[in-house]
């Protein structure tokens, strides 16, 4: 890359998209405007918040999920370029921000003049050191039997197997599992797994999913039960929640 910064834009119609595992020299940052996006880095598995962006430094092996109907800004930023975090964050944008990298999407060839692009970018960079980290990550492994774990239950995260049915589908003991767990992720199974969920539960919300067919989905009992989990974790009902976002993201 010559320049930099460069940007561009995707949109999803119809169908989601996953990118294999891969890896860049410059670091990414992918914004978020509709739907959600994952992605699958050594040790986590991360999610863009909100109408918020998630950053992948330079040289880090990822693979990307985005959901149905999603479109999604990516800018690259040379590793010299800005003093970026040096790990995988989920980050709030600010609408100046925002509206900054999507000018810059909308022109990809470099058809604005060098003088107004060399302004843009010293900008952008600026606001990109002032980007507020968001904590919004699952521990992962690629541990044999963990990789079964995610696995199942990204697939069906509605499962409701206990800790000795899941124990008894790795063949282990279930004291071996938790163990396992608790090492290769720093959380309990019970812990982990709402973890999961929480992620899981934002995606879907985000790809515009009402609260009510998301706690279904996730296998709750009832609707408050759902919003009692997510009001735990994230200090407020889902509904508020993605209305404060919004507003805090100029949307």
């Amino acid at each position: 890359m010559d320049a930099d910064l460069a940007a561009w834009r995707i949109r999803t119609h119809g169908r989601a998209e996953a990118l294999a595992r891969h890896t860049h020299a410059q670091g990414q940052l992918v914004m978020v405007l509709r739907g959600a996006m994952t992605c699958e880095v050594p040790g986590a598995m991360w999610m863009a918040p909100v109408h918020g962006g998630l950053w992948i430094p330079g040289n880090v092996p990822h693979g990307n999920r985005v959901t149905t109907d999603a479109d999604v800004c990516f800018l690259f930023v040379a590793s010299d370029a800005a003093d970026m975090p040096r790990d995988c964050c989920a980050v709030g944008i600010s609408p100046l921000l925002r509206e900054l990298i999507l000018h810059l999407a909308a022109h990809p060839g470099g058809d604005v003049p060098d003088g107004e692009i060399g302004r843009l970018h010293a900008v952008v960079l600026d606001q990109l050191v002032r980007m507020p980290a968001e904590p919004m990550h699952l521990p992962v492994s690629d541990e044999p039997r963990l990789r079964r774990l995610v696995t199942g239950l990204m697939a069906d995260p509605a499962d409701r197997a206990t800790a000795t049915q899941w124990a008894s589908r790795l063949a282990m003991s279930e004291r071996t599992f938790a163990r396992l767990v608790r090492h290769e992720t720093g959380m309990s199974f019970g812990r982990w797994r709402q973890r999961l969920q929480l992620i899981v539960a934002l995606q879907w919300l985000s790809s515009g999913q009402s609260v009510q067919q998301v706690a279904v989905d996730l296998g709750y009992d009832s609707v408050g039960a759902f919003i009692a989990m997510f009001k735990k974790a994230m200090g407020k009902p889902p509904a508020r929640y993605l209305a404060e976002q919004r507003l805090a993201h100029g949307r």
